[in-house]
């Protein structure tokens, strides 16, 4: 009996032990599951908070894509005046894209290739504007009335696509793709160089809204249209003549 009892006895530590590991270890997984939430709940909450700011006009890294998040940069449109404002006009593309232009103190007016006064611009004029682009908003830094784009379109051009919603984009690919371009690389351009690309992709392909230039690593352009269906990339040469769409 005594032997059968001790035996029993014996056994009980280690079942109790063997609890005490379970309970241990239920509590460690516990304290890890706050742990990690509590750290989750902080990185969270520190994202949050964190300023976040529009990328500078950098070169961006291969594969990264960050062109296609960049905020605010230099583009522009062409069409009809639609309506005016105190603040500015509503600009219609000839794909039918709604643009609102921005006017402010430092804008310059042209007509054709001569400055003119702002009461120039009249609602059913036909008007480039170039300056910062932010979604279908532009920011004027200049507003030509009557503009020469008469650059040659050429006979693999096609034509713009207007932006259908729920329409899936065209994939196609017109002309030559620089072998260079990789998309999401590359280095986004202002002034003069912004402006030339512009010009040269609307003179081609009007209707949509150039909201950024890129320049690649061949010292090439891609100048990113949105507001259409197709093209999206519109590419120009160095001497600012569109090479290719898609």
């Amino acid at each position: 009996m005594l032997s059968r009892t001790s035996t029993m006895l014996s056994r009980k530590p280690t079942k109790l032990a063997a609890l005490a590991g379970a309970v241990i270890a239920i509590a460690g997984g516990a304290y890890g599951i706050v742990s990690a939430t509590a750290g989750t709940t902080a990185s969270t909450a520190a994202a949050a908070t964190s300023p976040v700011s529009a990328p500078a006009a950098h070169p961006v890294r291969g594969g990264e894509g960050a062109n296609a998040r960049s905020g605010p940069a230099a583009g522009g449109s062409v069409g009809t005046v639609a309506s005016r404002s105190a603040s500015g006009f509503m600009l219609t593309t000839s794909a039918g894209q709604k643009v609102t232009v921005r006017l402010n103190a430092s804008t310059t007016y042209w007509q054709g290739t001569k400055a003119a006064p702002a009461s120039g611009v009249r609602t059913g004029e036909s008007v480039l504007v170039l300056g910062t682009t932010n979604s279908t908003t532009v920011t004027a830094s200049r507003v030509i009335v009557q503009p020469t784009l008469n650059a040659p379109t050429p006979s693999w051009a096609g034509t713009v696509v207007p932006f259908t919603r729920g329409a899936q984009s065209a994939s196609k690919q017109a002309g030559q793709i620089p072998a260079a371009y990789r998309q999401g690389t590359g280095t986004i351009v202002n002034g003069t160089a912004a402006t030339k690309a512009t010009r040269a992709a609307l003179a081609v392909y009007p209707g949509g809204i150039v909201d950024r230039v890129v320049k690649l690593s061949n010292g090439e352009y891609e100048v990113h249209n949105i507001g259409v269906n197709w093209p999206h990339h519109i590419f120009v040469n160095q001497a600012y003549h569109v090479i290719g769409a898609n």
